[in-house]
């Protein structure tokens, strides 16, 4: 039997075309922009979809810009920051879940407070902190302060408690050290919510614009978030050059988007229904 279709079930859609139009129109310009000719005479939106296109931009803005560099600088800081965050949040999580001591249930909800606390808020004391250790305008300045968020710590834990504790006593029983557990046992067990804390924590420091804001100093060290907007004010007039430095910085997230799409949703929706 063909379930009818209630008003509902249309308004939904409807509303759900207006949505996607209104998020994916911005993406579809900027491409079509990216492959303009640079000076291209504009005298409504319609002109930046219309010929004559150029390839042209693509080569000029990776081969004579420091595009490169950023994007150089923005993939190093992202893997490192991932790495590092992965491993002491995994381990952190671990020790608070399955290691229980005094006053683990006091410190996670420390962490669990730090998310009342806006990112912006502690910007003066750690750049005041960063400075006294001399790592400003330094990769690890702009590195070390990212690997200790309270969101992927709290993502961990809840993930840890839901592991069964028979399997980690019966690796202890077997002669396993800790350590020797938590690598052999609860990490190959946790592979869905590793990878979603990495995507999520690699798109995060791609997209850090107010810190690398302040800690960069030098145009070498910039990231794409902070370059691009300098790189764009260069060009006042002409979108076409700064729109093609920004689609060749959204490539990689895209790329990594479509790839990881099905851990992504998986790590989302794991523990959502519990059997």
């Amino acid at each position: 039997m063909i379930k009818k279709k209630t008003p509902g079930y249309w308004v939904l859609n409807v509303i759900s075309i207006v949505l996607a139009i209104f998020f994916v129109g911005p993406i579809i310009w900027a491409i079509a922009v990216s492959f303009q000719i640079e000076g291209k005479q504009i005298v409504s939106v319609f002109d930046w979809f219309k010929p004559p296109y150029t390839l042209q931009n693509y080569p000029e803005i990776i081969l004579n810009s420091s595009v490169p560099v950023w994007l150089k600088n923005s993939l190093l800081i992202a893997v490192i920051t991932t790495v590092l965050t992965v491993i002491f949040s995994a381990l952190a999580a671990y020790a608070i879940a399955k290691l229980p001591f005094k006053g683990s249930n006091l410190l996670f909800m420390y962490f669990m407070l730090g998310l009342m606390v806006p990112g912006e808020a502690t910007i003066v004391p750690l750049f005041i902190t960063v400075n006294g250790m001399h790592m400003i305008d330094s990769y690890a300045g702009m590195i070390l302060p990212s690997i200790a968020g309270s969101m992927t710590l709290i993502i961990m834990v809840s993930f840890f408690k839901e592991l069964p504790t028979e399997l980690l006593e019966a690796a202890r029983i077997d002669g396993a050290n800790e350590l020797r557990t938590f690598f052999v046992i609860a990490l190959p067990l946790s592979k869905t919510i590793i990878s979603t804390v990495c995507i999520f924590s690699f798109i995060g420091s791609w997209n850090n614009y107010l810190w690398p804001l302040l800690c960069a100093m030098s145009e070498s060290l910039f990231t794409l978030p902070i370059g691009i907007p300098t790189f764009a004010g260069t060009y006042t007039v002409d979108y076409v050059r700064p729109l093609t430095a920004s689609m060749v910085a959204s490539l990689p997230m895209i790329i990594i988007y479509i790839i990881f799409e099905k851990q992504i949703v998986a790590g989302i929706t794991a523990g959502a229904v519990k059997g």
